[in-house]
């Protein structure tokens, strides 16, 4: 365990994504393989159209940066560098919101089942008590021990 690592603390030593492509802000709350994350969209991101109108696909990302995130965490607690992983799936994605630049996003995460290298991760993403998207993410988890071949 890493003395001096609280919370809540900046994703962006967290997390191997750099702006443009950085999506998470913060690293809010971390409990028992849950997360909680704070995002909120410039309007000059890559993820809004001209309106500020948030594109549907920043949500898959969002909770994929907020795994990574609540998984970079973990590591660094256990004196590890945060590992790398890849979004290799995406089911049962239920959008009934809209977000824009400026609005303050919380996506919430839990750790459904890990093994063999796979994550299954639940998210959802709010602003105040709207539910604006949810759904389910399988990630590959990289072995830094693996050999490659």
């Amino acid at each position: 365990m890493i003395a001096g690592i609280t919370l809540p603390m900046a994703a962006e030593p967290l997390i191997p994504h750099r702006p443009p492509m950085r999506l998470v802000d913060t690293l809010v709350s971390v409990n028992d393989g849950c997360a909680v994350t704070e995002s909120v969209f410039p309007r000059t991101t890559m993820m809004a159209d001209g309106e500020g109108s948030i594109d549907e696909v920043a949500f898959i990302e969002l909770i994929a940066q907020s795994y990574a995130a609540f998984k970079g965490y973990v590591d660094r607690m256990d004196g590890k560098p945060p590992g790398e992983g890849f979004l290799v799936g995406v089911r049962h994605l239920e959008i009934p919101g809209k977000a824009h630049s400026g609005d303050r996003l919380l996506t919430s995460i839990r750790t459904v089942a890990a093994f063999g290298g796979f994550a299954v991760v639940e998210g959802a993403v709010t602003r105040g008590d709207e539910t604006l998207a949810s759904g389910s993410l399988k990630v590959w988890l990289v072995d830094p021990n693996a050999d490659g071949g």
